[in-house]
């Protein structure tokens, strides 16, 4: 059995276990729903003969029926909580069994991530369907999938990849605690939008904290009001009971625009906070080794109360806050304040938390995209850590594009430096040239984000990823596709330029350069970019058709390399190898291919 195969059957024997508990917890739940309507229907009535005997006695046995009755509501919502997870458990590792099949449609593809002018996200794949980010991520948080993204985006310094790397080498073999972490975190989803005005509350003024008028009527609101029903009770008819209820309703006029506007800022955060404190928890629970996450952990329960308890309590008064949705909200405002006796317990928690919510959260989401790049790491074992070089180099042993199932994809080994080098890559039509352009500079972006890459060895030296492969046109601002191309081209130039000064070589690829003009100015402008990268010192790979380009290796001292990738044509059928090959392209399948399709040549 191949590692590959080992995995699957991991797999599926854990979704078939955890549907089978959830199925038995389900089970005991429709068991002791009888068993709970029992217990009520006997209890009320052994309640309601006692009172028949004495009221004393039959207080003293509907409070500990209560007490009673609420344990076995508890425990019975446990179990269907139990289920819940087991659930979510199972599917997890039947989405798992996808991702396996290389089919990531069930996993969050991230394109709100896209920046069209990010150096290389868009022809690298990073975001969008069946992208580097949907393939990875395991993050079932907002803020956890942006931190996914931001690996993805941002290079790290070498130290920093170090750490991530020890990180999800600790956390690859951790499945059970990854996927019950992973299953916590999708018992509700976040929006980032609630998240931004929860950060905006944290900046806002106080309105019931440091106002000692209003601090001292959340105080003793109910108990004026409790004092007015003993009066209307005993002494004073209704007419002034609601008089001296006035003081009340003076306060919750004057007061009720501003507990709207903090009601706004925080009331949608409450359920992602929720999920956010369990996620927490099971951090903190569990011991780590390794600097990273031991470091994260440490975070969270640096003060005396953890931060998921923190973090808990903020949901919880939040909730309460939430009762004004409801309509009888109006007589808990009348009766004790309850508005702003809960913004007052909102903002002596911000007083107390206000500078720590952010690094809580640092710590999940940091903590959600490692288990998203550990996970990948675990489904593809045969990937590996890259090591980093001062030889500003890139080296590696059977490359693969990480995004191809493995049984389609062929690897191939690749070195070059990435100052002042170029490899000029010829071939037919559908020969794999674009591909292998997008695998050394995926692998390159995976590998800096501390991630494992598809080879059997890999070594590279820090470095800044540019592409020009997908230019398009843009109708917005009146432009071709060539002129697009041109803009980009400018970038490039520009970033090669500067990357003496920011002491990070530039690594280009580019595909069919200036395929919007005519073949003599493609062959010209071509042939003067290729020489302008190789003066700046660049380095990079180059996709071409024009097979006249490959001259210029024997002009270049060494700067130019020509490789090529071939077809065969075997009885009128095309046959691909997707190797790279030294040399320039002697093969043509054009004409074949639109005989194929029908035209004649």
């Amino acid at each position: 059995m191949t590692i590959y195969e080992k995995t699957k059957a991991e797999y599926a024997e854990r979704g078939m276990r955890f549907q089978a508990e959830a199925t038995e917890l389900r089970s005991k739940y429709d068991r002791f729903s009888w068993v709970r309507l029992a217990v009520f229907l006997v209890g009320a009535g052994v309640v309601a003969l006692l009172f028949t005997q004495h009221w004393l006695v039959g207080v003293l046995a509907l409070l500990t029926f209560f007490g009673g009755f609420y344990r076995l509501m508890k425990w019975h919502r446990g179990i269907q909580i139990a289920a819940e997870h087991a659930e979510r458990l199972a599917i997890i590792n039947a989405t798992e069994l996808e991702a396996l099949e290389y089919r990531f449609d069930k996993f969050p593809n991230g394109a709100r991530f896209l920046k069209s002018d990010h150096p290389n996200a868009l022809d690298l794949d990073l975001f969008g369907p069946h992208s580097m980010f949907q393939a990875t991520c395991r993050a079932t948080t907002a803020i956890g999938q942006e931190r996914l993204a931001q690996f993805l985006l941002e290079p790290a310094a070498v130290v920093e990849v170090a750490e991530r790397q020890n990180a999800i080498t600790e956390l690859r073999p951790m499945l059970d605690w990854r996927q019950n972490f992973q299953a916590h975190g999708l018992e509700t989803a976040d929006d980032p939008k609630h998240l931004d005005l929860l950060r905006t509350w944290l900046n806002d003024p106080d309105l019931v904290l440091g106002n000692r008028r209003l601090t001292l009527a959340t105080q003793l609101g109910a108990w004026w009001f409790l004092i007015c029903c003993v009066a209307w009770a005993t002494l004073v008819p209704w007419p002034i009971f609601v008089v001296l209820l006035t003081p009340i309703f003076i306060i919750l006029k004057k007061t009720t625009e501003q507990v709207s506007r903090i009601h706004l800022r925080t009331a949608y955060a409450e359920a992602s906070l929720a999920a956010y404190g369990k996620l927490m928890e099971q951090v903190e629970n569990q011991d780590f080794e390794a600097s990273l996450t031991s470091s994260l952990r440490s975070k969270l329960l640096e003060n005396k109360q953890s931060a998921s308890s923190q973090v808990e309590r903020l949901s919880y008064i939040i909730r309460q806050l939430n009762m004004r949705f409801n309509f009888f909200a109006i007589f808990l405002n009348i009766g004790s304040l309850w508005d702003l006796r809960y913004v007052l317990k909102l903002e002596k928690w911000r007083a107390a938390n206000r500078t720590k919510l952010a690094g809580w959260f640092d710590s999940l989401r940091e903590m959600e995209a490692l288990c998203s790049l550990a996970a990948v790491w675990h489904n593809n074992p045969d990937w590996v850590l890259p090591s980093f070089n001062e030889k500003n180099t890139l080296a590696s042993t059977a490359l693969g594009h990480p995004l191809i199932h493995p049984a389609k994809r062929r690897t191939n080994d690749f070195s070059m430096p990435v100052r002042g080098h170029i490899k000029l890559v010829t071939g037919s039509n559908m020969a794999g040239k674009s591909t292998f352009l997008r695998t050394v500079g995926l692998n390159v972006v995976l590998a800096q984000a501390g991630a494992p890459v598809c080879a059997s060895n890999f070594s590279l030296s820090p470095m800044q990823v540019y592409t020009s492969m997908r230019t398009q046109d843009d109708l917005s601002e009146s432009t071709s596709s060539f002129y697009a191309e041109l803009k980009r081209l400018k970038v490039i130039i520009e970033a090669v330029k500067n990357a003496e000064e920011q002491g990070l070589p530039v690594f280009f690829l580019l595909d069919e350069i200036l395929k919007g003009t005519n073949s003599v100015d493609r062959h010209t402008g071509s042939a003067a970019l290729i020489q302008q990268l190789i003066r700046l010192r660049g380095g990079g790979i180059i996709a071409t058709h024009d097979l006249e380009l490959g001259r210029m290796e024997a002009e270049s001292n060494g700067s130019v390399e020509n490789l090529c990738m071939e077809v065969e044509i075997r009885d009128g059928k095309l046959f691909f190898d997707y190797s790279i090959k030294p040399g320039v392209s002697k093969s043509f399948n054009a004409t074949l291919l639109m005989r194929q399709m029908g035209i004649e040549v």
